[in-house]
């Protein structure tokens, strides 16, 4: 009796993730693997086994270096800013701060804005006529031509940090309200200090929510193309082309084969990072136990 219903159960289950398994299949599953089958062949339509012919002309292509280089760079450098803006605003909005409500609702207000309207407002700011060169000529100071120089990497870092900066916050603000507070207590009992409670009890307790955090703002510094796209267009400058737009570009002049080829590559190296941060994670968690 107990096993039918079970079974029955087990059936229902499938009947009602059954449409969501069939989207995922059709519009993820199954163009990823076309993707890969084109990727060591020569040609889409009726084309030949080459091996990995087309990954080697990826790799030795100047541009495909140069934007995963400056993917590489832009992540290892604006991720770590962000999770250390977002881990000191949670542990300023953790404790008894005047106009907090204001504050978390100010930081969270950049995720329900659209990132056209983003670009925009950022293209007003850094634009050749925006409002910032317009402040510095006022102040006697020469005009910056923010995203066609080397500038345009920090502009593109401090639209990622705004963006995310809300996310993050608030996914730290709900690991510190799940450290117990008997250790506090416990600790200034003792006479620990502020410092030896943040390293020794807070950061230890937030370590899961710290490998979430750093997981999620990797797959999300990988979502910059957009902003990029918008505000510098198909061949921005140099320091700013990334590894989509490589792709983008490679769509524009329908080469599939380096398109996919470059693809499949990202999606292994992602597959890596997000790997070694689970298996981080495991091995933090049986340490604990």
């Amino acid at each position: 009796m107990l096993r039918r219903l079970v079974r029955k159960q087990g059936f229902i289950a499938i009947g009602f993730l059954a449409p969501s398994i069939v989207g995922f299949a059709m519009f993820y599953v199954i163009p990823f693997g076309v993707g890969i089958l084109y990727s060591v062949m020569d040609q889409t339509s009726g084309g030949e086994f080459v091996g990995a012919t087309n990954y080697e002309n990826v790799l030795a292509s100047a541009s495909f270096r140069k934007a995963a280089m400056n993917t590489l760079q832009f992540t290892a450098v604006s991720v770590p800013i962000l999770i250390l803006l977002s881990l000191l605003l949670a542990l300023i909005l953790n404790g008894n701060v005047y106009v907090k409500r204001w504050l978390r609702t100010a930081f969270v207000l950049p995720l329900v804005v659209p990132v056209a309207s983003i670009v925009m407002v950022w293209q007003i700011v850094f634009d050749w006529n925006g409002s910032l060169n317009a402040w510095m000529a006022y102040l006697g100071w020469e005009r910056i031509d923010w995203m066609k120089s080397d500038w345009a990497i920090g502009v593109l870092t401090l639209v990622y940090v705004w963006k995310n900066l809300g996310y993050n916050m608030i996914l730290f603000l709900a690991g510190l309200q799940s450290v117990p507070k008997d250790y506090y207590e416990t600790a200034d009992i003792e006479g620990a200090s502020p410092i030896h409670k943040l390293f020794h009890i807070t950061l230890v307790y937030l370590t899961p929510t710290m490998f979430f955090v750093v997981l999620i703002s990797i797959i999300n510094s990988f979502h910059i193309f957009r902003a990029t796209y918008l505000i510098a267009g198909d061949y921005p400058h140099d320091s700013i082309y990334m590894l989509q737009h490589y792709m983008n570009n490679m769509f524009a002049s329908l080469d599939v084969q380096k398109l996919t080829a470059a693809a499949v590559m990202m999606v292994v190296c992602i597959l890596i990072i997000v790997s070694s941060l689970l298996a981080l994670e495991r091995r933090f968690n049986r340490s604990m136990e």
